[in-house]
């Protein structure tokens, strides 16, 4: 696929995911959403050779929601009651898009400047480690559209923040400062805009030097928020015996054991 909305690139074993359409702030339209799920699943598939993802946007805005003018926000099919289904296009665009994030096989990083409106306030949120420039800002925007959020955004806030918090965000929409959301314990760091994308890719390269369980220990993490105690036990188990038969724990094993430090491969 040609990108027109994105641009990939690849340093270090990180391939770096910007949204590349700055005169709408990154507004992501579905084109811009089938962009995105294709160059996610390269990346998961191999087709793109990288051991962590950063995402983020180009220009003053990581990403300013959907693209209303675009069809973002639900596009124009109709009805039989002659209204828009303003949730169509979350079926068939952004809630793959999210659920590829959710389950992707290595960690990712956000790197969010600017606005992270609507259902890129989602995608920012999706990253496994957030890192925000301190002019940046999270915004639940909806109800000034009269719509509700969508890209799971009721599934993140509440287990992020709390009910409390989670409420604020969605029903008042006001302007979360990155210094705010450090506080909230919605993001991992909140970085002097000059240091956002070297903070994030010196991340980006440590965890793209880990070992194969880096994969496995996000999706238990991400599999907790769902899960009893029992289950999550088990599913400890599981990766414990798949990561236990990995080159990666050998080379860990015996790095430890010689003093010296481990090169994982990631597999």
């Amino acid at each position: 696929m040609d990108y027109t909305k994105i641009k990939v690139s690849v340093t270090d074993n990180v391939a770096v995911i910007t949204l590349a359409d700055p005169a709408t702030m990154n507004a992501a339209g579905m084109d811009t959403a089938t962009e995105l799920a294709d160059a996610f699943n390269r990346v998961a598939l191999g087709a793109i050779a990288a051991r962590a993802v950063i995402l983020t946007g180009e220009g003053r805005g990581f990403c300013s929601g959907a693209n209303l003018s675009g069809g973002g926000a639900g596009g124009r099919e109709v009805e039989a009651d002659g209204k828009p289904d303003a949730g169509r296009a979350l079926e068939t665009h952004y809630n793959p898009l999210v659920a590829i994030m959710r389950d992707f096989p290595m960690p990712i990083i956000t790197a969010v400047n600017g606005a992270a409106a609507g259902v890129g306030c989602s995608m920012a949120l999706l990253g496994d480690i957030v890192v925000a420039a301190e002019s940046s800002y999270f915004l639940q925007a909806f109800r000034r559209i009269g719509l509700v959020p969508d890209g799971g955004s009721t599934y993140l806030l509440p287990r992020m923040i709390g009910k409390a918090r989670a409420m604020e965000m969605a029903l008042l929409g006001d302007k979360i400062p990155a210094k705010t959301a450090l506080e909230w314990g919605l993001i991992n760091r909140c970085v002097p805009d000059a240091d956002l994308m070297t903070t994030a890719m010196t991340i980006a390269k440590e965890l793209a030097a880990g070992p194969m369980a880096l994969g496995m220990i996000r999706k238990l993490i991400w599999e907790s928020l769902d899960a009893d105690w029992d289950a999550q036990l088990t599913a400890e188990r599981k990766a414990q015996r798949k990561a236990g038969k990995s080159a990666d724990f050998i080379e860990g094993v015996s790095a430890f054991l010689q003093k010296r430090v481990a090169q994982f491969k990631g597999h």
